[in-house]
């Protein structure tokens, strides 16, 4: 792929699985790549391993994202800082927690979109953004009031964002993965009941990798996508399609 040398990436949630591997990825394709994320020791192990920056600051605190982002000479985007919330009805959530979810998924991601966009109009050389959504913004899964509604904002943050960033030659994109078993995944995903029938609904039927999520995001980031904006990407083994 190519496109990687045009100046750095930023990817947040990089202390998650998804994020550290698409740092890993971008690396590996010789980006200059700039970690975030809220674990410190991954953060610094990440670092270790492939050479990339850190970074820290608080995606729900607009001050600490302006005073990271704002003077930080930026090429590309990736955002994947996000937290999962509840498995809750409308009937029964809590609000609260509808607002944090709301706060780091999809505010958080215009926050860094705001201010890492101005650095790439401002450098004048184009650039690209990826927002990591979800299944779940695309189709209604059960329990997921707050996480889906998230990410259903955030694939329209990456429509409008497209709309107007693109007179700067400034591409933004979505993917909509599925899940991604981890030992945090597991504790509800892993259970038979909501497991065995959602695997059976999914064309290919089983669970992404963190690689096969990572993997199109590079190439989005890249100049194999130039023409490609404004898209929300299913990651998903079929699953939304059915």
């Amino acid at each position: 792929m190519t496109g990687f040398d045009k100046g750095a990436i930023l990817v947040t949630g990089a202390s998650g699985g998804i994020g550290a591997a698409t740092v890993r990825r971008l690396v590996a394709a010789g980006a200059e790549v700039i970690a975030s994320g809220r674990d410190a020791d991954k953060l610094a192990a990440l670092a270790n391993e492939t050479g990339c920056r850190t970074l820290a600051f608080d995606l729900a605190s607009e001050d600490s994202v302006k005073q990271a982002l704002e003077d930080l000479d930026l090429w590309g985007v990736v955002n994947c800082g996000g937290f999962g919330g509840e498995i809750a009805t409308p009937m029964d959530t809590d609000i609260d927690v509808f607002d944090h979810v709301i706060s780091v998924n999809a505010r958080g991601a215009l926050l860094v979109t705001k201010y890492a966009s101005r650095s790439m109009v401002r450098l004048g050389k184009g650039g690209a953004i990826v927002n990591v959504s979800s299944q779940a913004s695309l189709v209604a899964l059960k329990g997921h009031i707050s996480y889906g509604s998230s990410k259903a904002a955030l694939d329209n943050i990456t429509r409008v964002s497209a709309l107007e960033l693109g007179q700067h030659g400034i591409r933004v994109n979505s993917v909509n993965p599925t899940v991604v078993m981890t030992p945090m995944s597991a504790w509800y995903w892993g259970r038979e009941d909501i497991e065995k029938p959602f695997l059976e609904q999914m064309p290919l039927g089983r669970w992404a990798t963190e690689d096969e999520i990572a993997a199109p995001i590079v190439f989005l980031l890249s100049d194999d996508a130039s023409m490609i904006t404004g898209v929300s990407l299913p990651i998903d083994g079929g699953f939304t399609a059915v």
